[in-house]
């Protein structure tokens, strides 16, 4: 796919809908019950069929696994368990051939300790060149026996791991903001942009259409390393205070990398960046740094119109002033999944349906984590021995992680594994999907899967969602409705009650409408 723009002329990545991936739950080729990118190649038809744009995957570089491939050993290979680079490469071809594009994660902020310089490191010691690839410190006190500073690990403990030298004493510190698997890189030294580059080109000649960052505001530390104010040990919180992410050096990485992907102009760079302050997010997606990035509010917001409102406005807003395109998405692998925040049950879906269609009404891109077109829920009741995500062994059980949301898809068949893998998936599977599997949803029109085949399909072809703008209408309390710059009008009704629908003809609604009556907990597009 050479194509830089869509039908209209703008960048093909700003209005385009990216379906995440996350490998290992998506679907299994080889038994081993651990989903492979030959299962994503044997789903492609699928996704065809969903009528998504491009593919988000997350990471299938080679790695020890300890954070579920965001441990990176070497950042230009498959890891086997995902399969190897000719399988890739079949799979790059083949979505190009159904007219989707595929980006993947890349992870700069850090390596894994079993990457070949991190390794180097150790052995090499103190004020050596290999250890100025990563972040080491002397200790305080007179030993040196206390971290170097007061920060935490995201996923609890602290930030710092104290090593042995060569000689078997007890030596310097590395700094890791995520798990001690997970050295943070030194983005001072020129060797780590210079081989991130390599990286970059590496994927991108072989006909990778871009990139998520993972952590796209983390990668600048402040000078002197300096003690946090306050320390706060939740684990996955995020504060605009917050020493560790968001310096303002991190700017200056994003325009270097970004001269790179501006060699390949049909490239998208979509950044992880959980920053608050609008002023601050804009700054991430200035025309020479990212083109795209994640803004998490509406994922975050409660099934509430007014706060639903609020979110909209402040995503829109954050990119206004830099004539950016916004971002949206409901879920993704490390928040839990729409069903269960809304509610749950017939509840849970109802919302997530009126919720779905609402996102796809916005002007921007829309990413939706594999599953969310099935309707799956979290699962929270796993038993502790089935628990991967190493929040849940760092708070020493306090923390179930983020497992509950990555569990495996339910493909076809009454019980698990339900045509995801025939050995056993490597996390458990609620025997109940059998009443969600791709297979039951696709005979059925009223099913999730159904409607977000249908929004997608309406949202690609109706002139009514152009433009980049929206006007927001009075509506009943409990209410809200946006009418698009093409004409759409989008009303999502968040009571108890149903409600009546303006004039115009109904598009596509989220629950069955009689007498123009908008059921509860539901959303229609009017034309």
């Amino acid at each position: 796919m050479t194509a830089v723009t869509d039908e209209k002329g703008a960048p093909w990545w700003r209005s385009a809908v990216f379906y995440q991936v996350y490998p290992r739950s998506f679907a299994d080729s080889d038994g081993d019950g651990i989903g492979d990118l030959g299962g994503l190649r044997d789903k492609l038809g699928y996704l065809e069929l969903l009528g998504v744009d491009a593919l988000w995957i997350c990471p299938i570089m080679r790695s020890p696994m300890a954070d579920g491939g965001y441990d990176v050993s070497d950042p230009r290979d498959i890891d086997p368990l995902f399969g190897s680079l000719e399988a890739m490469d079949e799979l790059i071809a083949e979505a190009h051939d159904r007219r989707m594009r595929v980006t993947m994660d890349l992870v700069p902020n850090h390596s894994s300790d079993q990457h070949p310089w991190f390794r180097a490191a150790l052995a090499a010691g103190p004020g050596s060149p290999e250890r100025e690839r990563y972040i080491f410190r002397d200790g305080r006190g007179p030993d040196g026996g206390a971290p170097p500073n007061n920060w935490p690990s995201v996923f609890g403990g602290p930030a710092w791991t104290r090593i042995r030298e060569a000689d078997g004493r007890p030596g310097q510190w590395y700094l890791h903001i995520f798990a001690p698997e997970q050295p943070d890189l030194n983005w001072e030294n020129p060797e780590v942009a210079e081989d991130f580059e390599q990286t970059m080109r590496f994927w991108l000649d072989r006909g990778v259409d871009g990139f998520r960052i993972d952590v796209a505001h983390g990668m600048a530390k402040p000078a002197g390393l300096p003690d946090m104010e306050v320390v706060d040990t939740r684990m996955l919180v995020h504060d605009d205070s917050d020493p560790r992410f968001n310096n303002p050096g991190v700017h200056r990485i994003h325009r270097r990398l970004r001269k790179v992907l501006d060699e390949y102009p049909h490239a998208v760079a979509i950044g992880e960046v959980w920053v608050n302050d609008n002023n601050r997010f804009g700054e991430y997606v200035r025309p020479d740094e990212l083109h795209l990035a994640f803004n998490f509010r509406l994922a975050e917001t409660p099934f509430q119109p007014d706060e639903i409102r609020a979110a909209v406005e402040n995503s829109i807003q954050a990119v206004a002033l830099v004539a950016a395109s916004p971002t949206w998405t409901l879920s993704n692998h490390d928040i839990a999944r729409e069903v269960t925040r809304y509610g749950g049950g017939a509840l849970g879906q109802a919302r997530a349906r009126a919720m779905m269609m609402l996102e796809m009404a916005l002007p921007g891109a829309v990413f939706v984590y594999n599953g969310a077109e099935l309707g799956l829920p979290n699962v929270d009741d796993l038993p502790d021995e089935a628990l991967r995500d190493p929040a849940f062994a760092r708070s020493g059980g306090v923390e179930r992680g983020r497992d509950g949301c990555r569990v495996p898809l339910p493909w076809e068949g009454e019980r698990p594994p339900f045509g995801f893998t025939t050995g056993a998936p490597w996390l458990p599977m609620p025997p109940e999907w059998a009443n969600v599997t791709v297979e039951k949803q696709l005979e059925r029109l009223d099913s999730m899967l159904s409607l977000y085949r249908m929004a997608i399909e309406l949202r690609a072809v109706r002139p009514e969602f152009a433009g980049p703008g929206l006007e927001w209408y009075g509506s009943p309390p409990g209410c809200l409705a946006f009418r698009r710059e093409g004409g759409l009008l989008c009303v999502l009704n968040a009571t108890d009650a149903q409600i009546s629908l303006p004039a115009g003809e109904v598009l596509l609604a989220s629950a069955p409408i009689s007498a123009r009556k908008l059921p509860a907990n539901s959303t229609a597009w009017l034309i």
